[in-house]
């Protein structure tokens, strides 16, 4: 990641905009928020209107956001490198989140550097094949997952891996990552589960227990190889800056902590996802659509339609999320709140911090 996200304003041009470019997949995972299926949706966008697309990310100006393929899987996608290419053509920041399948080889990693993609993403849910296995759906997922993750480091291929955060996988985290600190990563990102798609079937954690968790993550991120963050889980960065400020630091050093990195972002801030179809949604985990590329600009949606102008205003969020000091640089997880209240405006229940309501 740049440093020239610091020099965003979020409401104008996000960090980064993910793409769902294909919603096949040969896994089976228990938490796909896509629910993904053998083949791709019969509505899929063309590589045309694939190729259209990338071109009007070039309307959000200088500094372009970064590119995220996502999926299902991409490798599964028709067309990919030609998508690539014109993304690379553009001078637009890619990332790639393959599945780990029998498709992922090391030529493919290969290939995937020759065409300057900047960043790799892979997940790993558990600390042996058993625990993992069990969530992917598919066996052998574990032992693939490892052999792309030493590719990767050969390669010189920055490297974040994701690690789901359920009921199901915490207890195992501090064994995932004593697994992951002797191999070559960029950034260990945890994901805290979202019950949308097939995630119904798995277990979140507490308000109490993920609060907990949080203070284990900003404890091993002071000692990790590698940055530790949290996705769908802004309520880390509160629980980051309490502890700096326990710790003694003063607000400059807040500010070039790892921690404040994510400042700001959040679905629909700094992020945008667009869909196998072209649906333009606040976040992959939030499914509201505002329009679709095939027929609307995503700089003209993510700027101004309604939808999106809230997001970018907490203090236009209801309840504590709202009301909270630590807004701006949190906000809650909007995908949470939708999911738990239908409200994606509304109070992360994630979140059991209770704001000073008369302090702004």
């Amino acid at each position: 990641m740049s440093s020239s996200h610091k020099m965003r304003d979020y409401t104008q041009t996000p960090l980064n905009v993910y793409w769902e470019i294909t919603q096949a997949c040969r896994l089976a995972c228990r938490h796909c928020r896509a629910a993904a299926m053998p083949d791709p949706d019969p509505q899929e966008l063309t590589v045309d209107e694939g190729l259209a697309f990338l071109r009007q990310i070039a309307d959000f100006g200088s500094p372009l956001p970064n590119l995220i393929i996502t999926g299902g899987d991409p490798l599964l996608r028709h067309g990919l490198f030609t998508l690539i290419q014109e993304a690379e053509r553009l001078g637009i920041n890619i990332s790639i989140t393959p599945a780990a399948t029998a498709a992922l080889t090391y030529s493919v990693l290969t290939r995937l550097k020759f065409h300057h993609v900047a960043g790799l993403g892979l997940s790993l849910d558990g600390s042996t094949a058993e625990k993992h296995d069990s969530i992917r759906g598919v066996p052998g997922t574990f032992d693939r997952t490892l052999q792309a993750i030493r590719w990767a480091g050969q390669l010189n291929l920055p490297l974040q891996i994701n690690t789901l955060v359920s009921a199901e996988t915490a207890s195992d985290l501090p064994a995932i990552y004593d697994l992951l600190k002797d191999f070559k990563l960029a950034r260990w990102s945890l994901f805290f589960l979202i019950s949308v798609g097939r995630g119904k079937v798995l277990q979140p954690l507490s308000s109490d227990e993920a609060e907990r968790l949080m203070g284990w993550i900003y404890g091993t991120s002071k000692v990790a190889p590698f940055v530790v963050a949290t996705t769908e889980a802004p309520s880390y960065r509160r629980v980051a800056v309490q502890k700096m400020r326990e710790e003694g630091f003063n607000g400059e050093q807040i500010k070039r902590s790892p921690a404040a990195r994510g400042f700001g972002i959040r679905d629909g801030n700094g992020i945008v996802f667009v869909s196998s179809t072209g649906d333009i949604c606040p976040a992959g985990f939030l499914p509201i659509v505002a329009g679709n590329v095939r027929s609307n600009r995503i700089a003209e949606v993510y700027r101004n339609a309604p939808l999106f102008q809230i997001l970018h205003e907490p203090h236009m969020f209801a309840g504590s999320c709202g009301e909270c000091e630590f807004h701006s640089l949190c906000g809650g997880s909007r995908a949470r709140a939708y999911q738990a209240t239908g409200d994606p405006f509304g109070s992360d229940p994630l979140c059991e911090f209770r704001p000073k309501t008369a302090v702004n």
